[in-house]
């Protein structure tokens, strides 16, 4: 069945969000459809004022409508840790953990079977903030594949430059996780990662 032309545009314009397929996009566009005038235009707009209005941080990378953001200008933070992680939604994630040390986006997806480098990465701002001499340790937290493996090592052969310590969040099973479903590598890491009780 043919669907009317606008309707397929904004189906093909939600399917290019992330986890969003033909079904949900579908489904979603119903939905905006239905929604009366004025609230379709206030999401038209947000979207559009998000885009203009919203970049990332000259400070950490994490995105803002001010610069410096509002985490970078909180002088109640740990200014001696620095937590760096791969895009602003993980910090979105560590943040409702209530950690309150300072952020360095790196703002890039990195993928070693594409066409990055790391040498491509801007990484002036964190380089500044190891050698200012206020961080004492370096938090990474990027993802536990093989891409976050390779950025990890990258970074921390850039942070033993300085004297900093570096750690690197804690693999292994989720809370209420079951042991004999986890595969072998999450399991490794598990055991590599136990603490004395």
């Amino acid at each position: 069945m043919r669907l009317a032309v606008p309707l397929e545009n904004l189906i093909d314009q939600l399917i290019k969000l992330p986890t969003i397929g033909p079904k949900t996009a579908q489904r979603l566009a119903l939905y905006i459809l239905k929604l009366p005038e004025e609230e379709s235009r206030q999401l038209a707009e947000a979207i559009i004022t998000a885009r203009e209005k919203v970049f990332p941080c000259s400070a950490c990378g994490y995105l803002t409508d001010v610069d410096p953001c509002s985490i970078c200008r909180d002088e109640k933070r740990d200014g001696s840790i620095l937590c760096v992680a791969e895009e602003a939604s993980d910090i979105i994630a560590i943040e409702r953990t209530g950690f309150r040390g300072r952020y360095f986006v790196l703002n890039k997806d990195f993928h070693l079977m594409g066409d990055n480098r790391l040498e491509d990465l801007n990484l002036k701002p964190f380089v500044n903030k190891l050698a200012s001499g206020e961080i004492k340790e370096v938090v990474l937290a990027l993802n536990p594949d093989i891409d976050g493996e390779v950025m990890a090592r990258f970074l921390t052969g850039i942070a033993r430059q300085h004297d900093v310590k570096i750690s690197r969040l804690a693999h292994g099973l989720p809370v209420g996780g079951d042991i004999e479903f986890a595969d072998e590598i999450t399991l490794r890491k598990a055991l590599e990662g136990r603490k004395e009780l």
